[in-house]
């Protein structure tokens, strides 16, 4: 009875709520859009000659381009009175940064580069577009309507990301040759590209209903928005810890790829079964989060969240100890058991961002957390794999990477803890 009734709660809420059905269709679009180039961009820079210095340089250069932009981006984010025009030429941007980036495959010189050049501008572009949603967002939706409409939007991009990585992972199985693999991966960047421009002219049915005034980008008006910023105790404290998160959760990106390819000896499918696993773990336990996000608030289901992250190393560790024949497959449960708790990522960490954000500054603000994230994005992950190459760059060194890791995210829990027990009383 549940299966039936649970699609007509979904077109009940959001038949009396078209602006959250609006935000479905944008999680589906861009989320699914962000999702299918995720899967693709380590497999295909392979395939062009990438080493792991190369997979590492995937999160470092867009990442280091991002931190140059963003604090000018927030400020012209701010400055404007209408951001959906911004939302929606980002996206158009980023649709054609990944078409030059699919090119790549055509070169004859430096097709790496060329890839990775238009990688990073495509994730440019994305991240403005996030930093424009992120603004707008409060301008659309109020207080508190806003757990149910990111749930939903959650939701739909889970459901998306769920089908994609079978798709994408099984067409590129069944493709013998590199040749074809290559072409099959600029297909798929087709696919996003189409998505991005689709959800540009969607956005436009996105209406603010309590539009911030626009600010003159000006000397006096960045002064006194990096003065709000230094006298706000709380956006500090709360965005050292959720630095401090992001980085024990960055650094090991590249080397679980490692490990899945190299030591696991996954394919195509096999990867994106782990993909499927991960999303249909947070599919499955979104609602149960969304629930404890009502009764709680967002803060103190985000602490089990960071913990059960801590449980990947370890799933990673014990089946790359396990003969190969078995290996992958042990890998795939645990791995899927241990993100149970990762939808609260995704759907807290931006409820816990906004209560410490300055109204008048929100975009200010969000491109400064922003742009400590896009650090560690972008120094994490060559920082693992320099870690496992200083411990012998072989299985020891790829276990003894993952045991640290496995300890900083048990340390990035406690200070998430610490951090609600002092300043946020009524968390716990």
């Amino acid at each position: 009875m549940k299966i039936k009734t649970y699609p007509a709660r979904i077109k009940s809420f959001t038949t009396n709520n078209p602006t959250a059905a609006n935000y479905a269709i944008d999680g589906i679009l861009a989320l699914g859009a962000m999702n299918l180039a995720a899967n693709n961009n380590n497999l295909f820079a392979q395939r062009l000659g990438a080493g792991d210095f190369h997979l590492a340089m995937l999160q470092f250069l867009p990442q280091i381009l991002n931190l140059f932009l963003l604090i000018p981006a927030g400020l012209f984010v701010d400055s404007l009175a209408n951001k959906r025009r911004m939302l929606s030429a980002a996206l158009v941007a980023a649709a054609v940064f990944f078409l030059a980036g699919a090119a790549a495959g055509f070169t004859t010189v430096g097709p790496l580069f060329f890839f990775l050049a238009f990688l990073a501008l495509a994730n440019a572009a994305l991240m403005l577009y996030n930093i424009s949603w992120q603004g707008y967002f409060p301008e659309v939706i109020a207080e508190g309507r806003r757990n149910s409409v990111l749930t939903l939007r959650a939701r739909m991009g889970i459901l998306v990301s769920l089908v994609i990585p079978l798709i994408s992972g099984g067409v590129l199985a069944a493709i013998p040759s590199d040749s074809g693999k290559i072409i099959a991966h600029q297909v798929f960047y087709c696919v996003v590209a189409v998505m991005l421009i689709y959800n540009a002219a969607h956005l436009r049915k996105i209406i603010a209903v309590d539009p911030a005034p626009p600010k003159k980008i000006r000397f006096e008006e960045i002064k006194k928005a990096g003065s709000r910023l230094l006298a706000n105790k709380q956006f500090k404290i709360f965005a050292a810890v959720a630095v401090f998160f992001h980085m024990t959760w960055h650094m090991d990106w590249t080397l679980y790829f490692i490990g899945q390819a190299n030591y696991l000896q996954m394919n195509e499918f096999q990867i994106g079964l782990t993909a499927v696993g991960s999303t249909a773990a947070q599919l499955v336990t979104l609602k149960f989060w969304s629930k404890r996000n009502q009764k709680h608030g967002p803060e103190k289901p985000m602490t089990l969240g960071i913990l059960g992250l801590a449980l990947n190393p370890v799933a990673i560790v014990v089946a790359t100890s396990l003969p190969i024949s078995v290996g992958p497959t042990v890998f795939l449960i645990m791995h899927t058991i241990a993100m149970l708790t990762f939808a609260t990522v995704g759907l807290n960490i931006f409820q816990c961002l906004m209560p410490v954000l300055d109204t008048e500054y929100r975009g200010f603000f969000i491109s400064v957390y922003t742009g400590l994230i896009a650090l560690s994005n972008a120094v994490m992950p060559v920082v693992g794999v320099a870690l496992y190459r200083s411990l012998g760059g072989d299985l020891r060194g790829l276990h003894l990477a993952f045991a640290v890791a496995f300890v900083l995210r048990i340390m990035a829990g406690g200070l998430w803890w610490l951090r609600l027990k002092k300043l946020v009383p009524t968390a716990v």
